[in-house]
Protein backbone atom coordinates (compact mmCIF):
# COMPACT_ATOMS: atom_id res chain seq x y z
CA UNK A 1 0.00 0.00 0.00
CA UNK A 2 2.72 2.34 1.15
CA UNK A 3 4.52 1.90 -2.36
CA UNK A 4 1.06 2.23 -4.28
CA UNK A 5 0.70 5.74 -2.47
CA UNK A 6 4.61 6.95 -3.09
CA UNK A 7 3.60 5.83 -6.96
CA UNK A 8 0.56 7.71 -7.35
CA UNK A 9 1.93 10.75 -5.60
CA UNK A 10 -0.18 10.32 -2.00
CA UNK A 11 1.14 11.51 0.62
CA UNK A 12 2.05 8.73 3.62
CA UNK A 13 1.55 9.30 7.02
CA UNK A 14 4.07 11.54 9.17
CA UNK A 15 4.52 13.43 5.62
CA UNK A 16 3.98 16.64 5.18
CA UNK A 17 1.33 17.81 2.69
CA UNK A 18 3.38 18.79 -0.05
CA UNK A 19 0.60 22.02 -0.72
CA UNK A 20 2.62 23.41 2.49
CA UNK A 21 6.23 22.61 0.83
CA UNK A 22 8.31 25.26 -0.48
CA UNK A 23 10.41 25.54 -3.97
CA UNK A 24 13.74 24.73 -1.51
CA UNK A 25 12.01 21.32 -0.59
CA UNK A 26 13.20 18.47 -3.45
CA UNK A 27 9.59 17.37 -2.48
CA UNK A 28 7.96 19.80 -3.87
CA UNK A 29 8.73 19.12 -7.41
CA UNK A 30 6.58 16.18 -8.49
CA UNK A 31 6.59 15.96 -12.09
CA UNK A 32 7.39 12.23 -12.82
CA UNK A 33 8.84 13.62 -16.34
CA UNK A 34 12.14 15.34 -14.49
CA UNK A 35 14.90 13.17 -14.76
CA UNK A 36 18.88 13.38 -15.69
CA UNK A 37 18.49 10.97 -18.97
CA UNK A 38 15.54 13.56 -20.08
CA UNK A 39 17.43 17.08 -19.10
CA UNK A 40 20.54 15.01 -20.92
CA UNK A 41 18.74 14.68 -24.52
CA UNK A 42 17.93 18.05 -24.78
CA UNK A 43 20.63 19.23 -23.49
CA UNK A 44 22.85 17.80 -26.35
CA UNK A 45 20.13 19.26 -29.06
CA UNK A 46 21.10 22.51 -27.38
CA UNK A 47 25.25 21.96 -27.33
CA UNK A 48 24.92 21.68 -31.21
CA UNK A 49 21.86 24.58 -32.15
CA UNK A 50 23.31 26.94 -29.75
CA UNK A 51 27.15 26.30 -30.87
CA UNK A 52 25.72 26.81 -34.76
CA UNK A 53 23.60 29.73 -33.20
CA UNK A 54 26.51 31.55 -31.77
CA UNK A 55 28.85 31.10 -35.21
CA UNK A 56 26.37 32.43 -37.44
CA UNK A 57 25.42 35.27 -35.10
CA UNK A 58 29.01 36.11 -35.35
CA UNK A 59 29.36 35.72 -38.74
CA UNK A 60 26.22 38.14 -39.03
CA UNK A 61 28.03 40.78 -36.90
CA UNK A 62 31.20 40.59 -39.30
CA UNK A 63 28.98 41.00 -41.95
CA UNK A 64 28.31 44.50 -40.95
CA UNK A 65 32.11 45.26 -41.53
CA UNK A 66 31.96 46.74 -37.83
CA UNK A 67 35.97 47.57 -38.02
CA UNK A 68 35.74 49.63 -41.17
CA UNK A 69 34.19 52.94 -39.76
CA UNK A 70 32.53 54.27 -37.12
CA UNK A 71 29.32 54.77 -38.75
CA UNK A 72 29.33 51.02 -38.74
CA UNK A 73 30.68 50.20 -35.84
CA UNK A 74 27.59 49.72 -33.12
CA UNK A 75 29.78 48.13 -30.41
CA UNK A 76 33.18 50.73 -30.30
CA UNK A 77 34.16 49.60 -26.90
CA UNK A 78 33.89 45.75 -28.02
CA UNK A 79 37.97 45.47 -27.71
CA UNK A 80 39.11 42.34 -28.22
CA UNK A 81 35.59 40.76 -28.26
CA UNK A 82 36.30 41.49 -32.20
CA UNK A 83 38.98 39.30 -32.64
CA UNK A 84 37.87 37.01 -35.52
CA UNK A 85 36.22 40.30 -37.66
CA UNK A 86 37.24 39.93 -41.28
CA UNK A 87 36.65 41.53 -44.40
CA UNK A 88 33.04 39.69 -45.78
CA UNK A 89 32.94 39.15 -49.12
CA UNK A 90 30.77 38.95 -51.56
CA UNK A 91 30.14 35.90 -52.95
CA UNK A 92 28.35 33.89 -53.21
CA UNK A 93 25.72 36.19 -52.98
CA UNK A 94 23.39 34.41 -51.16
CA UNK A 95 26.17 33.91 -48.28
CA UNK A 96 24.60 36.93 -45.94
CA UNK A 97 20.67 35.12 -46.44
CA UNK A 98 22.18 31.49 -45.90
CA UNK A 99 23.75 32.20 -42.51
CA UNK A 100 21.43 34.63 -41.35
CA UNK A 101 18.41 32.90 -42.28
CA UNK A 102 19.91 29.89 -40.64
CA UNK A 103 20.66 31.96 -37.37
CA UNK A 104 17.33 33.24 -36.43
CA UNK A 105 15.03 30.26 -37.94
CA UNK A 106 17.08 28.10 -35.93
CA UNK A 107 16.82 30.51 -33.10
CA UNK A 108 13.19 30.20 -33.56
CA UNK A 109 13.09 26.35 -33.76
CA UNK A 110 15.32 25.70 -30.44
CA UNK A 111 12.92 27.93 -28.38
CA UNK A 112 10.67 25.08 -27.01
CA UNK A 113 13.85 22.92 -26.43
CA UNK A 114 15.41 26.00 -24.20
CA UNK A 115 12.28 26.25 -22.32
CA UNK A 116 11.76 22.41 -21.23
CA UNK A 117 15.41 22.20 -20.74
CA UNK A 118 15.06 25.27 -18.37
CA UNK A 119 11.28 23.34 -16.77
CA UNK A 120 13.60 20.18 -16.35
CA UNK A 121 15.98 21.94 -14.15
CA UNK A 122 14.40 24.57 -12.27
CA UNK A 123 14.87 22.56 -8.90
CA UNK A 124 18.44 22.74 -8.87
CA UNK A 125 17.64 26.82 -9.24
CA UNK A 126 15.98 26.76 -5.76
CA UNK A 127 18.33 24.20 -4.18
CA UNK A 128 18.92 24.89 -0.62
CA UNK A 129 21.72 25.96 1.01
CA UNK A 130 22.75 28.18 -1.92
CA UNK A 131 26.48 27.14 -1.77
CA UNK A 132 27.34 25.10 -0.15
CA UNK A 133 31.55 25.32 -0.67
CA UNK A 134 33.34 28.52 -2.94
CA UNK A 135 32.97 25.53 -6.29
CA UNK A 136 29.55 25.58 -5.78
CA UNK A 137 28.85 29.09 -5.38
CA UNK A 138 30.80 29.40 -8.49
CA UNK A 139 29.00 26.80 -10.18
CA UNK A 140 25.66 28.12 -9.18
CA UNK A 141 26.62 31.49 -10.29
CA UNK A 142 27.07 29.88 -13.73
CA UNK A 143 23.98 28.77 -13.88
CA UNK A 144 22.44 32.26 -13.14
CA UNK A 145 24.18 33.43 -15.99
CA UNK A 146 23.54 30.74 -18.55
CA UNK A 147 20.20 31.20 -17.57
CA UNK A 148 19.52 34.66 -17.56
CA UNK A 149 21.94 35.26 -20.60
CA UNK A 150 19.67 32.39 -22.58
CA UNK A 151 16.15 34.50 -21.84
CA UNK A 152 17.64 37.70 -22.51
CA UNK A 153 19.43 36.64 -25.94
CA UNK A 154 15.94 34.57 -26.98
CA UNK A 155 13.68 37.53 -25.96
CA UNK A 156 15.55 40.48 -27.53
CA UNK A 157 16.07 38.24 -30.58
CA UNK A 158 12.44 37.27 -30.62
CA UNK A 159 11.16 40.76 -30.50
CA UNK A 160 13.66 41.95 -32.48
CA UNK A 161 12.12 39.20 -35.52
CA UNK A 162 8.63 40.65 -34.84
CA UNK A 163 9.77 44.63 -35.12
CA UNK A 164 9.20 44.91 -31.30
CA UNK A 165 11.70 46.95 -30.07
CA UNK A 166 10.52 47.43 -26.38
CA UNK A 167 14.23 46.55 -24.46
CA UNK A 168 16.17 50.10 -23.76
CA UNK A 169 18.49 50.98 -26.32
CA UNK A 170 19.99 49.55 -29.45
CA UNK A 171 19.35 46.04 -30.30
CA UNK A 172 22.84 45.37 -31.76
CA UNK A 173 25.04 46.40 -28.62
CA UNK A 174 22.80 44.62 -26.26
CA UNK A 175 22.38 41.20 -28.24
CA UNK A 176 26.35 41.08 -29.00
CA UNK A 177 27.46 41.70 -25.77
CA UNK A 178 24.78 39.38 -24.43
CA UNK A 179 25.74 36.39 -26.60
CA UNK A 180 29.31 36.92 -25.16
CA UNK A 181 27.91 36.86 -21.53
CA UNK A 182 25.82 33.74 -22.39
CA UNK A 183 28.46 31.53 -24.24
CA UNK A 184 31.06 32.14 -21.71
CA UNK A 185 28.25 30.35 -18.62
CA UNK A 186 27.53 28.07 -21.69
CA UNK A 187 30.76 26.84 -22.16
CA UNK A 188 31.67 26.43 -18.77
CA UNK A 189 28.61 24.69 -18.24
CA UNK A 190 28.96 22.36 -21.05
CA UNK A 191 32.80 21.66 -19.54
CA UNK A 192 31.32 20.98 -16.48
CA UNK A 193 28.58 18.95 -17.27
CA UNK A 194 29.03 17.33 -21.32
CA UNK A 195 31.19 14.26 -19.63
CA UNK A 196 28.23 12.94 -17.33
CA UNK A 197 25.86 13.57 -20.02
CA UNK A 198 27.22 11.94 -22.35
CA UNK A 199 27.70 8.78 -19.56
CA UNK A 200 24.24 8.78 -19.29
CA UNK A 201 22.89 8.66 -22.76
CA UNK A 202 25.26 5.88 -23.35
CA UNK A 203 25.28 4.37 -20.44
CA UNK A 204 21.85 5.23 -18.56
CA UNK A 205 21.94 6.15 -14.80
CA UNK A 206 24.61 3.46 -12.80
CA UNK A 207 22.73 1.53 -10.23
CA UNK A 208 24.72 2.93 -7.24
CA UNK A 209 23.92 6.53 -8.35
CA UNK A 210 20.93 8.67 -7.90
CA UNK A 211 18.95 10.61 -10.29
CA UNK A 212 19.21 14.09 -8.25
CA UNK A 213 16.25 15.42 -10.74
CA UNK A 214 13.73 13.06 -10.59
CA UNK A 215 10.95 14.17 -8.37
CA UNK A 216 11.78 11.85 -4.80
CA UNK A 217 7.64 11.58 -4.33
CA UNK A 218 6.66 11.70 -8.01
CA UNK A 219 3.21 12.30 -8.54
CA UNK A 220 0.47 10.01 -11.09
CA UNK A 221 1.92 9.99 -14.87
CA UNK A 222 0.06 12.07 -17.37
CA UNK A 223 3.02 11.21 -20.32
CA UNK A 224 6.12 9.86 -20.78
CA UNK A 225 9.67 11.18 -20.88
CA UNK A 226 9.31 10.04 -24.22
CA UNK A 227 6.03 11.42 -25.26
CA UNK A 228 7.15 14.93 -23.64
CA UNK A 229 10.05 14.98 -25.90
CA UNK A 230 7.91 14.33 -28.88
CA UNK A 231 5.80 17.72 -27.39
CA UNK A 232 8.94 19.17 -27.10
CA UNK A 233 9.76 18.82 -31.18
CA UNK A 234 6.42 18.83 -32.26
CA UNK A 235 6.39 22.36 -30.84
CA UNK A 236 9.70 23.18 -32.75
CA UNK A 237 8.37 21.53 -35.78
CA UNK A 238 5.17 24.01 -35.69
CA UNK A 239 7.52 27.08 -35.40
CA UNK A 240 9.68 25.92 -38.33
CA UNK A 241 6.65 25.34 -40.31
CA UNK A 242 5.20 28.83 -39.40
CA UNK A 243 8.72 30.54 -39.47
CA UNK A 244 10.91 29.50 -42.36
CA UNK A 245 8.88 30.12 -45.20
CA UNK A 246 9.65 34.19 -44.59
CA UNK A 247 13.03 33.58 -46.48
CA UNK A 248 11.03 32.46 -49.54
CA UNK A 249 9.21 33.29 -52.05
CA UNK A 250 5.71 32.46 -53.16
CA UNK A 251 3.51 29.53 -51.38
CA UNK A 252 6.31 29.10 -49.18
CA UNK A 253 6.08 32.93 -47.52
CA UNK A 254 2.70 32.79 -47.12
CA UNK A 255 3.19 30.21 -44.50
CA UNK A 256 5.83 31.88 -42.12
CA UNK A 257 2.41 33.31 -40.32
CA UNK A 258 4.15 34.02 -37.12
CA UNK A 259 7.09 36.86 -39.00
CA UNK A 260 6.17 40.12 -39.80
CA UNK A 261 7.81 39.83 -43.70
CA UNK A 262 5.18 36.30 -43.61
CA UNK A 263 2.36 35.15 -44.50
CA UNK A 264 0.59 38.34 -46.42
CA UNK A 265 1.63 39.57 -50.35
CA UNK A 266 3.77 42.57 -50.40
CA UNK A 267 1.46 43.73 -53.88
CA UNK A 268 1.76 43.43 -57.27
CA UNK A 269 4.19 44.29 -59.93
CA UNK A 270 8.00 44.31 -60.45
CA UNK A 271 8.33 46.23 -57.41
CA UNK A 272 6.01 43.58 -55.53
CA UNK A 273 8.39 42.54 -52.94
CA UNK A 274 9.24 42.63 -49.41
CA UNK A 275 10.90 45.81 -47.92
CA UNK A 276 11.78 46.53 -44.31
CA UNK A 277 11.04 50.01 -43.64
CA UNK A 278 8.83 52.57 -46.57
CA UNK A 279 9.97 56.01 -47.10
CA UNK A 280 6.72 57.37 -45.09
CA UNK A 281 8.74 55.78 -41.71
CA UNK A 282 11.76 56.84 -43.37
CA UNK A 283 10.70 60.70 -43.17
CA UNK A 284 10.99 60.87 -47.14
CA UNK A 285 8.26 63.17 -48.37
CA UNK A 286 8.06 63.75 -52.85
CA UNK A 287 10.16 66.68 -52.53
CA UNK A 288 13.28 64.98 -51.43
CA UNK A 289 13.18 62.08 -54.43
CA UNK A 290 11.79 64.79 -57.35
CA UNK A 291 13.29 66.12 -59.77
CA UNK A 292 15.55 68.63 -57.92
CA UNK A 293 17.10 65.46 -56.55
CA UNK A 294 20.69 65.05 -57.42
CA UNK A 295 23.64 62.55 -55.87
CA UNK A 296 27.13 64.50 -54.91
CA UNK A 297 29.83 62.12 -55.94
CA UNK A 298 32.95 62.65 -53.87
CA UNK A 299 36.61 61.86 -54.74
CA UNK A 300 40.18 63.10 -56.09
CA UNK A 301 38.48 64.72 -58.67
CA UNK A 302 36.48 66.70 -56.32
CA UNK A 303 32.15 66.60 -55.84
CA UNK A 304 30.06 65.89 -58.73
CA UNK A 305 26.58 66.29 -58.63
CA UNK A 306 24.25 64.18 -60.90
CA UNK A 307 20.81 64.00 -61.65
CA UNK A 308 18.68 60.97 -62.05
CA UNK A 309 18.60 61.44 -65.81
CA UNK A 310 22.21 62.52 -65.74
CA UNK A 311 23.11 58.73 -64.32
CA UNK A 312 20.80 56.82 -66.50
CA UNK A 313 22.86 57.96 -69.40
CA UNK A 314 25.60 56.52 -67.59
CA UNK A 315 26.54 52.64 -68.79
CA UNK A 316 23.73 50.89 -67.04
CA UNK A 317 24.52 46.91 -66.05
CA UNK A 318 22.58 44.67 -64.66
CA UNK A 319 22.34 41.68 -61.29
CA UNK A 320 20.48 39.40 -59.89
CA UNK A 321 20.45 39.71 -55.98
CA UNK A 322 18.39 38.99 -53.28
CA UNK A 323 17.80 40.95 -50.30
CA UNK A 324 18.73 39.85 -47.04
CA UNK A 325 18.10 41.18 -43.65
CA UNK A 326 18.97 40.77 -39.74
CA UNK A 327 15.32 39.86 -38.81
CA UNK A 328 16.15 36.20 -40.72
CA UNK A 329 13.72 37.35 -44.01
CA UNK A 330 15.05 37.60 -47.68
CA UNK A 331 13.76 37.74 -51.18
CA UNK A 332 14.88 35.19 -54.13
CA UNK A 333 17.09 37.10 -56.52
CA UNK A 334 15.65 40.19 -57.82
CA UNK A 335 17.09 41.61 -61.02
CA UNK A 336 18.24 45.08 -60.44
CA UNK A 337 19.61 47.66 -63.43
CA UNK A 338 21.64 50.80 -62.97
CA UNK A 339 25.80 52.22 -62.78
CA UNK A 340 28.35 50.03 -61.38
CA UNK A 341 29.74 51.60 -57.63
CA UNK A 342 33.26 51.38 -59.67
CA UNK A 343 32.23 53.32 -62.72
CA UNK A 344 31.67 55.67 -60.49
CA UNK A 345 34.39 55.85 -58.16
CA UNK A 346 36.27 56.02 -61.06
CA UNK A 347 34.29 59.17 -62.31
CA UNK A 348 35.20 60.55 -58.82
CA UNK A 349 38.63 59.87 -59.42
CA UNK A 350 40.17 56.40 -58.68
CA UNK A 351 40.86 54.76 -61.82
CA UNK A 352 43.52 53.34 -60.94
CA UNK A 353 45.29 51.18 -57.95
CA UNK A 354 43.35 49.35 -55.48
CA UNK A 355 39.40 49.85 -55.11
CA UNK A 356 38.46 52.43 -52.52
CA UNK A 357 35.77 52.15 -49.58
CA UNK A 358 32.91 54.46 -50.07
CA UNK A 359 30.23 56.39 -47.44
CA UNK A 360 26.81 55.93 -48.35
CA UNK A 361 24.67 58.30 -46.96
CA UNK A 362 20.69 58.01 -47.10
CA UNK A 363 17.73 61.04 -47.12
CA UNK A 364 15.78 59.21 -44.92
CA UNK A 365 15.25 61.27 -41.53
CA UNK A 366 14.84 58.34 -38.92
CA UNK A 367 16.41 55.22 -38.41
CA UNK A 368 19.76 53.55 -37.96
CA UNK A 369 22.47 53.45 -40.56
CA UNK A 370 21.56 56.74 -42.25
CA UNK A 371 25.06 56.04 -43.08
CA UNK A 372 27.29 53.31 -43.97
CA UNK A 373 30.76 52.31 -45.43
CA UNK A 374 31.23 49.62 -47.64
CA UNK A 375 34.41 48.01 -48.62
CA UNK A 376 37.30 48.21 -51.44
CA UNK A 377 36.02 44.48 -52.30
CA UNK A 378 32.06 45.39 -52.36
CA UNK A 379 32.54 48.58 -54.52
CA UNK A 380 34.85 46.65 -56.68
CA UNK A 381 32.82 43.33 -57.13
CA UNK A 382 30.85 44.31 -60.86
CA UNK A 383 27.70 43.44 -58.90
CA UNK A 384 27.55 46.23 -56.72
CA UNK A 385 25.34 49.11 -58.23
CA UNK A 386 23.98 52.44 -57.42
CA UNK A 387 20.60 50.63 -58.69
CA UNK A 388 17.99 52.92 -60.68
CA UNK A 389 15.36 50.33 -61.02
CA UNK A 390 14.51 46.73 -60.28
CA UNK A 391 12.87 44.08 -62.57
CA UNK A 392 12.34 45.82 -65.76
CA UNK A 393 10.67 48.95 -63.86
CA UNK A 394 11.94 51.80 -61.88
CA UNK A 395 12.17 51.79 -58.48
CA UNK A 396 9.17 52.56 -56.01
CA UNK A 397 9.50 55.22 -53.42
CA UNK A 398 9.75 52.16 -50.75
CA UNK A 399 12.44 50.46 -52.77
CA UNK A 400 14.35 53.45 -52.69
CA UNK A 401 13.76 55.78 -55.48
CA UNK A 402 15.45 57.49 -56.67
CA UNK A 403 18.27 55.37 -56.40
CA UNK A 404 19.60 52.69 -53.84
CA UNK A 405 22.69 50.86 -53.05
CA UNK A 406 22.52 47.61 -54.12
CA UNK A 407 25.61 44.78 -52.99
CA UNK A 408 26.01 40.81 -53.12
CA UNK A 409 26.25 38.84 -49.78
CA UNK A 410 25.57 42.41 -47.84
CA UNK A 411 22.94 42.57 -44.85
CA UNK A 412 19.56 44.48 -46.29
CA UNK A 413 20.51 47.42 -43.91
CA UNK A 414 23.96 48.15 -45.68
CA UNK A 415 22.16 48.25 -49.17
CA UNK A 416 21.25 51.59 -48.68
CA UNK A 417 17.73 53.32 -49.83
CA UNK A 418 17.48 56.83 -51.19
CA UNK A 419 21.04 57.87 -51.68
CA UNK A 420 22.34 61.20 -51.34
CA UNK A 421 25.67 61.44 -51.05
CA UNK A 422 28.44 59.00 -52.00
CA UNK A 423 32.27 60.11 -50.57
CA UNK A 424 34.47 57.56 -51.62
CA UNK A 425 38.45 56.64 -50.13
CA UNK A 426 39.95 54.93 -47.94
CA UNK A 427 37.83 54.59 -44.51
Amino acid sequence: MGDRRQRTGEHLPGEHDPSLLRPGDPAFWRSPVRGVRFTAALGVVLLAGITLLFVTGLLSYAAYNPDLAAVNDKTPDKGWLGFYLFDWPTGPHWLYRLTQGTHVTLGIVLFPVLLAKLWSVIPKLFALPPARSAGHALERLSLLLLVGGALFEWVTGLLNIQLEYLFPGSFYPLHFYGAWVFFAAFLAHVCLKLPRTLRVLRHGIPSEGSDELAAPRPAAPTVSRRGALAVVGAGSLLLLVTSAGRSFDGVLRRTALLTPRGGAEPGPGPNGFQINRTAAKAGIVPADAGDRWRLTVIGPAGEVRLSRADLLALEQRSAALPIACVEGWSTSDQWWRGVRLRDLAALAGFRDGPPPGVLVESLQRSGPFRTVALRGNQVHDPRSLLALGVNGEALSPDHGYPARVIVPAAPGVMNTKWVSRLTFGEL
